[in-house]
């Protein structure tokens, strides 16, 4: 299946209103291009880790939740993940290509050599890619990030444009207990760039199903001319 970007999601009517509240999240600061670049922190580098896919799913869309027309959704806590990719001046970076990957609510990756592999939720995509418009924003359905052995919470990133890899990175779960006991988030040294990736998994007002939302911005070193 094509990638499918919030604007022209239309699976079923219910997944329409869904898919314009995922818009509205991510384009919430989508007017204030270059108003706070003297604060904006950098996100740091983490690594890729070993269990990128390596078969992908049969989607590769921006809902994790839900594979081809499968009428059952994945098992965990449903979030809306949404932000922004900026420049180093603040500017949105259109065209990015966003790619995140994560274990599913049993803690296993869409990967062959995953630990779990024999409780995969097979109804959880594992993947997920959206392609960035004029106002840097992307949008995915996902679950709330779970631990497995040796790691906190936590969700892969992946920023690329026109076929180079931006930047690698991860964002984690705000207040998790295991963050502090995490290698590879407390061998971030700069205190400001590690904070940058810690995310607030909030309630989604209004929603009857206990629906969290998240807001992850990237801030690329890149200048106006690069981008």
């Amino acid at each position: 299946m094509n990638l499918i970007n919030p604007r022209t999601y239309e699976r079923t009517d219910e997944s329409r209103r869904r898919a314009v509240r995922l818009l509205a999240l991510g384009s919430l600061f989508a007017g204030r291009a270059g108003a706070y670049a003297e604060e904006l922190v950098r996100t740091p580098r983490v690594t890729e880790g070993p269990f990128f896919p390596d078969k992908l799913p049969l989607d590769t869309d921006n809902d994790l939740l839900v594979i081809t027309d499968a009428t059952e959704l994945a098992d965990g806590e449903v979030t809306w993940l949404s932000g922004r990719i900026l420049d180093a001046s603040g500017s949105p970076i259109r065209n990015a290509l966003v790619e995140i990957w994560q274990v599913d609510a049993h803690g296993a990756y869409l990967h062959s050599r995953t630990g779990n592999a024999e409780n995969r939720d097979r109804r959880f995509q594992g993947y997920g890619r959206f392609v960035t418009g004029t106002d840097g924003c992307y949008g995915f359905r996902t679950i709330k990030p779970v631990p497995y052995p040796g790691r906190t919470p936590h969700i892969h990133f992946t920023i690329s444009r026109g076929g180079d890899r931006l930047l690698t990175t991860q964002c984690f779960v705000k207040g998790h207990p295991q963050n502090d006991r995490d290698g590879i988030l407390r061998r971030i040294g700069d205190a400001a760039q590690r904070e940058s990736l810690v995310v607030d998994f909030q309630p989604l007002e209004g929603s009857r199903i206990g629906e969290l939302t998240a807001r992850f911005d990237v801030v690329l070193g890149l200048t106006p001319d690069d981008a």
